[in-house]
Formats: structure tokens, sequence, C-alpha cells
């Protein structure tokens, strides 16, 4: 199983601006072994769907209080 660096995203979207620029930043960084786990306050289907076209996994849990995190990682 991955070791997954976390990303909240929610301050981000919450002063106006994308974030898939330092979510593009962060998986390009990843090494080998390593995964994504991505907070957001909505299901990030387009992203999933991006990074799903690049060979990436993901796996979705929804929080209580409206959270959603986004595990993202290959297979090695």
């Amino acid at each position: 199983m991955p070791k997954f660096k976390t990303l909240d995203v929610r301050p981000i979207l919450a002063r106006g601006s994308d974030p898939f620029s330092k979510i593009r930043a962060t998986i390009d960084e990843l090494q080998p072994g390593e995964g994504l786990s991505v907070l957001a306050p909505f299901l990030p289907s387009p992203l999933i769907e991006k990074l799903g076209s690049e060979g990436f996994q993901s796996r979705v849990e929804r929080q209580l209080g409206g959270t959603w995190v986004t595990h993202f990682w290959r297979d090695e």
C-alpha cells in the first residue's frame, strides 16, 4: 500500500482559486510507493477522470461534515 501525502485544497477553493496547479505539482513530485490524498468540499469527479486517464487508481471517502477525501496512487 502506498504512503499517502495529504493536500487540503479547501483553503485554495475558499479563496476562489483553482487548486489544479498545486495538485499537479504534488502529483508530479510523488516517488514510487507514494500516493496523494486530496481533501475537498465536493467529489472531484473531473480530477478523478483526469488522473485516471494517466494511470492513477483512486478511492473516495466521504467524511462527516461534508469533506471528501480522494486517494490517488499508481500500482507499481
